[in-house]
């Protein structure tokens, strides 16, 4: 820290093991994918589902050995945008860093409204499974999203010294709950053929073909491996981060990656009726396939409970994980009113702003639900394009460094002779994967169909230059740009 000129603010609470629990339960992967399952199923089924994830988790593992190797090299809670500043050329370094932390803070404040969002909207599910009289409203779902924002507040202020504990709870919580969701449905619900699981591909979406069907479904396993780095912007409250925060993301995606593809193979062959499992009146397909399962209300209500209980664990460390990431940019002047975004609340040892602010903006983008589900779909979208964009970024200034700059810092976790072959792997992975996560989907574009996050994007980026030009371009330096270490 003192090398790299900042000074140590946060306390170091987190250790190895709840640092995987946080990284784990963050990205909630197996609850996840669960929750997209209406959206794979109608563009690519569950064959889809089970291929796109190997190929998808293969590319994405090495996009994640790029980021913890870096995060050994300078574990700071900036993550991508102090990464870029240490290793992009010097003569692009301020600005390409400075739209990297844009990036960055968009993609995880519209990660976490959605993560709240979908907690609601479970509730929603579950309320609908046990009263078939209920009737969908749009604002049910904003309004429990807003009781999901303010659950999080307390446990990331008054318990914000406890979040660890929770974190390792979770964990336990996290392994335990996958297990008697699959051990239930193995040994309950009917069996598919393995025909129809894993090579019978489908096209309900009306795309031209089956083969763009399932480009379109390859969305899905991807959003459950995006946002690994959550860990990174914790690092400075990591004990000994250099060499536990490498492991710990390496740790959470080893783990999530077999939890997820276990419960893919899980729900592939026990799914049942595609058609009957969309058309639930629960709104989620997978709350059906465990009602069907089980022919149980309190058994599928037990299980889905488990899902939105590791749902709203994910909210608690999505807010911190939000709030470490704009204190550490409005530290380094990136963000409008960084001078007071980037205290930290000497009672509770924690950046209370930055939490204030990254809930606030939260449940106001919850209430677009209200006029269109469409635009929060479209909002929800952003988090993963920016995100992915903001490792394409890193990922990129790190190979050039590797090939034309000085040599690398040192490091305690490496990837060895490896480094350049997998850095340049990762980048391949992520440019088809940013093309589809932005391109309008269909010719001609209507206002329904469009996928308005590629406009959002746009909109960013002109925000981020309006704000460069008028005031940051003097206030942003870069987080190491005195202490470069190729110079």
């Amino acid at each position: 820290m003192n090398m790299l000129g900042k000074k140590q603010v946060l306390r170091r609470n987190f250790s190895f093991l709840t640092m995987l629990g946080f990284a784990s339960t963050c990205i909630a992967s197996w609850e996840g994918i669960l929750t997209y399952l209406n959206f794979i199923l109608i563009d690519g089924g569950t064959p889809l589902l089970f291929w796109g994830f190997v190929a998808c988790a293969t590319g994405m593992t090495l996009v994640y050995a790029s980021l913890a190797e870096m995060s050994s090299m300078s574990p700071t809670a900036g993550g991508q945008y102090h990464w870029v500043s240490e290793f992009a050329p010097r003569k692009y370094q301020k600005v390409i860093s400075y739209y990297s932390g844009w990036l960055t803070a968009v993609g995880w404040q519209v990660y976490l409204a959605s993560v709240c969002f979908l907690v609601g909207t479970t509730i929603q599910g579950l309320i609908a499974l046990n009263n078939p009289d209920y009737s969908y409203a749009r604002w049910h779902g904003t309004l429990l999203a807003i009781a999901i924002v303010f659950f999080t507040i307390s446990f990331n202020t008054v318990f914000a010294s406890k979040l660890p504990l929770v974190e390792g709870i979770a964990l336990a919580v996290h392994i335990t709950g996958f297990l008697a969701i699959v051990i239930t449905l193995w040994a309950t619900a009917p069996r598919r053929t393995a025909a129809d699981a894993l090579l019978n591909f489908t096209n309900e979406g009306g795309w031209s073909s089956t083969g763009l069907s399932s480009m379109i479904g390859l969305l899905a396993p991807t959003a459950v491996l995006v946002g690994y780095d959550c860990s990174v912007h914790m690092s400075e409250e990591i004990r000994d981060a250099s060499i536990t925060l490498p492991r710990a993301i390496m740790g959470s995606v080893m783990l999530n990656v077999t939890l997820v593809f276990t419960i893919i193979i899980t729900i592939s062959f026990t799914l049942g009726d595609p058609a009957d499992v969309l058309a639930s009146p629960t709104g989620y397909a997978f709350i059906q396939t465990f009602y069907d399962a089980t022919g149980s209300l309190a058994g599928a209500s037990v299980m889905t409970f488990i899902v939105i209980f590791m749902l709203s664990v994910c909210a608690v460390s999505e807010a911190a994980t939000c709030s470490r990431q704009i204190w550490s940019f409005a530290r380094d002047a990136g963000l409008p009113g960084h001078k007071w975004l980037s205290q930290v609340s000497p009672h509770w040892n924690i950046p209370l702003l930055g939490i204030v602010v990254s809930l606030s903006i939260s449940a106001l983008l919850s209430l677009i639900n209200i006029g269109s589900s469409v635009a929060l779909n479209a909002i929800t979208s952003l988090g993963a394009v920016a995100t992915l964009l903001s490792y394409y970024l890193t990922i990129g200034c790190l190979v050039h460094r590797r090939l034309f700059g000085a040599p690398l810092p040192d490091r305690r976790w490496s990837l060895g002779r490896y480094g350049l072959a997998i850095n340049a792997g990762a980048l391949v992975i992520l440019t088809p994967l940013i093309f589809f996560l932005t391109w309008p989907l269909t010719t001609p574009v209507t206002a329904e169909t469009m996928n308005w996050s590629s406009v959002m994007l746009l909109g960013v980026f002109a925000i981020a230059t309006v704000y460069y030009v008028v005031k940051g371009r003097r206030e942003y330096v870069g987080p190491v740009v005195l202490v470069r270490r190729d110079e």
